[in-house]
């Protein structure tokens, strides 16, 4: 059981539900804003208040505590990143929370959003998500059938699994989920 209850992640709920990759609105840019330590849930709480839209994927950990029992949390797949899409009032305003440290323009929107959203597909399916540091060299790949069909990635080798990884390549990072090479189509 959660210690607490499970955290809202995007707001509003269907940011990425429309098929335009790119804000509609003139002035409306994708950002990242890198927060301040281990304050993205703190921040998150606060765009929601003044209705600033965001996702910060989060994905379920398992704690172990001394006395043996088993504890979840809900933490940041991409910690200290909040990613928003913001004109210049609404990112003024979030930086007046003092949660941030610092923020940071998106150059390709549209690959972003593309990113950002395979990535909760991958969250939604409720499969156990490594977070990966580091982008492996591999073969782009597409998934064939189940859930994730259509989507696309790079197949990393770790510790002899064959393993999709699913990148957000402005920060240099993705999650990974373990499929079988038949679910897989080689781009």
């Amino acid at each position: 059981m959660p210690i607490l209850p499970k955290q809202r992640d995007i707001f509003p709920a269907d940011l990425f539900a429309a098929d335009i990759l790119v804000p509609t609105a003139v002035d409306a840019r994708w950002v990242a804003f890198y927060t301040l330590s281990r304050r993205e849930k703190d921040l998150m709480r606060k765009l929601e208040a003044t209705a600033i839209p965001f996702y910060a994927p989060l994905i379920r950990r398992r704690l172990h505590s001394a006395g043996g029992r088993t504890r979840f949390s809900q933490v940041p797949l991409f910690p200290g990143y909040v990613f928003s899409l913001v004109d210049d009032d609404q990112r003024r305003a979030a930086l007046a929370t003092n949660t941030i440290a610092r923020w940071l323009p998106i150059g390709d929107e549209s690959s972003l959003v593309a990113d950002l959203r395979s990535i909760r597909r991958l969250i939604e399916t409720e499969q156990p998500l490594t977070p990966e540091a580091r982008l492996e060299a591999g073969h782009p790949v597409r998934v064939r059938s189940g859930p994730l069909r259509g989507l696309e990635g790079v197949v990393v080798k770790r510790r002899g699994e064959q393993r999709l990884l699913v990148a957000v390549r402005f920060l240099n990072q993705g999650a990974s989920i373990e499929l079988e090479d038949v679910d897989l189509e080689r781009l």
